[in-house]
């Protein structure tokens, strides 16, 4: 953790443990051709926002009572009792569609809908008093995925595909909020073509069972086959964590600023292309095993690795190149600040601002700019496409970015971010942490705390506050359970811009406005 300030240590965090949730992948058919319901996620959503997802949700209490509950049915299919009557009950909830008891589906009553939508507890009463049928409700389970250890909020999820046959309900918005603004039927394979033309976007654990949709589609010829033939073994542990399109992730255990337990190390380009590998931070066994899986598959894929390169020179993000060069030869791309900070021998190549990086993929060239954001870090760089912004450590979806006063530039850093959102870019991909949709909204709380703790760092010394202790009490006077020395040090990196500007002059350790 360079950016702390020396001396100090934080313990490194856990890893969030993920919550049990079901997913509902309906299909139906018209004519020979078979569609499944994916729901677009309202963008103003605090998590997941602005993604094609399934209907579903996480077990709540409500499901473990109405296992309890409800014994004598779907004990014959030896699976996730529970999971089921969790989607059933969220598929009331999010869309309007419950088994009519005969092997169908029924539009919910409104009144009924309301209620479970109200109190969850509602759903097993419904049941009970026979205003919902669960008989003869026939699903499968054909994926089981986990929610990648960086996000904000992780799911062991099971994918259940329920057929609908040539049903014509159709999902419905409740009466009052929503999580979706929009309900779809996809051709899977249609489906996978948009994601890939980056025209919708689609959560990591999702694109890879639409991609073993497809990938049985094109084999086999009915989505009810690949269905059937995906629950005999349903996928589960490790797949790709697909960002967008060309932009995988792989997560290396760091010893990083919590609440962040990873760095997230990209690689660009797509399989039988060439790739780039993005901050392959491995300093021990752990990391190196990471980092060789992924490599062995870019390998298998056809594809050649042809650089390595370092956002920053903080070493939660430098792999040891001795470790790496075990896995693989390429150069090493970075800035001039952050090679210097590299030992060994190497072949390297200096990255400066603006410039571009073209990738040649088996559908063309990819190209990405360079974009120098020094403030965290000297040297520090992003990289910016149509897709989005690689934006190292200059904001996160969870925990904060320090600005260290030691080597770290508040001006240069707040200039860095109004400068990513000038870009206009529709995902961020941050250093650590979940990928960032719609970061406008991030980008500009980021922006106006910011400004409004370099103010309040003025104000005090207006005041005569003139020591640091007293100006950081003050500054953070309305977060009293931060740490008092990560504080202080933040506080110092105001102050350190203020005295650049010439607004501010020390004298005996003492910060007074300079009236000069």
């Amino acid at each position: 953790m360079d950016e702390l300030p020396r001396g100090l240590k934080l313990k490194r965090a856990d890893v969030i443990e993920p919550r049990s949730s079901a997913s509902a992948v309906f299909s139906r058919n018209i004519g020979d051709k078979y569609e499944i319901l994916m729901c677009h996620r309202v963008p103003e959503l605090p998590s997941f926002p602005d993604l094609w997802s399934f209907p579903g949700g996480g077990v709540s209490r409500v499901d473990y009572s109405a296992a309890e509950d409800l014994d004598i049915y779907f004990l014959e299919h030896g699976i996730n009792r529970v999971a089921i009557f969790t989607l059933l009950r969220e598929i009331v909830e999010e869309v309007g569609i419950s088994p009519d008891g005969n092997g169908g589906f029924i539009e919910v009553d409104a009144e009924v809908r309301n209620k479970v939508c109200e109190n969850k507890e509602e759903w097993l009463n419904m049941v009970q008093t026979e205003n919902l049928s669960i008989s003869n409700f026939h699903c499968q389970i054909i994926s089981d995925r986990i929610t990648p250890p960086n996000s904000t909020l992780r799911f062991h999820n099971l994918f259940f595909h329920i057929p609908m046959g040539d049903s014509k309900i159709e999902p419905r918005f409740p009466e009052g909020r929503s999580e979706f603004d929009e309900f779809k039927w996809w051709d899977p394979i249609d489906l996978l073509h948009s994601w890939e033309a980056n025209e919708l976007r689609i959560p990591p654990p999702i694109i890879t069972l639409i991609r073993d949709l497809v990938d049985g589609i094109n084999n086999q010829g009915s989505l009810i086959e690949v269905c059937n033939n995906l629950a005999l073994n349903p996928p589960n542990g490790r797949h790709k964590f697909e960002y967008a399109p060309g932009v995988e992730c792989i997560l290396i255990p760091t010893n990083t600023l919590p609440p962040s337990t990873h760095t997230n190390c990209f690689i660009l380009g797509h399989p039988g292309g060439e790739r780039i590998i993005i901050d392959p931070a491995i300093n021990d066994e752990e990391g190196f095993k990471e980092l060789k899986l992924k490599v062995e598959e870019i390998e298998a894929e056809d594809s050649t690795i042809i650089a390595t390169l370092f956002t920053h020179k903080h070493r939660d993000h430098i792999g040891d190149l001795r470790l790496i060069s075990n896995l693989y030869s390429a150069p090493i791309w970075a800035t001039e600040i952050t090679l210097n900070s590299l030992f060994g021998e190497y072949e390297k190549l200096v990255l400066k601002d603006r410039d571009t990086i073209n990738i040649e993929g088996p559908k063309g060239t990819e190209t990405w700019e360079i974009m120098e954001t020094p403030g965290h870090c000297p040297g520090q760089i992003c990289l910016v496409s149509d897709l989005g912004i690689i934006s190292a450590d200059n904001c996160s979806a969870n925990g904060t970015i320090l600005v260290p006063s030691e080597d770290g530039d508040m001006d240069e850093y707040i200039r860095g971010l109004e400068r990513i959102k000038e870009m206009e870019p529709g995902i961020l991909f941050p250093g650590h942490g979940p990928f960032i949709i719609n970061p406008r909204k991030l980008l500009d709380r980021y922006i106006s705390h910011r400004k409004k703790r370099h103010q309040l760092v003025i104000q005090a010394v207006e005041e005569g506050k003139n020591k640091l202790s007293e100006i950081s009490k003050f500054t953070y006077s309305d977060t009293p359970n931060a740490h008092p020395i990560l504080s202080e040090d933040q506080t110092k990196s105001h102050l350190k811009s203020w005295i650049k500007s010439g607004r501010i002059i020390i004298i005996d350790d003492e910060y007074k406005i300079n009236k000069a």
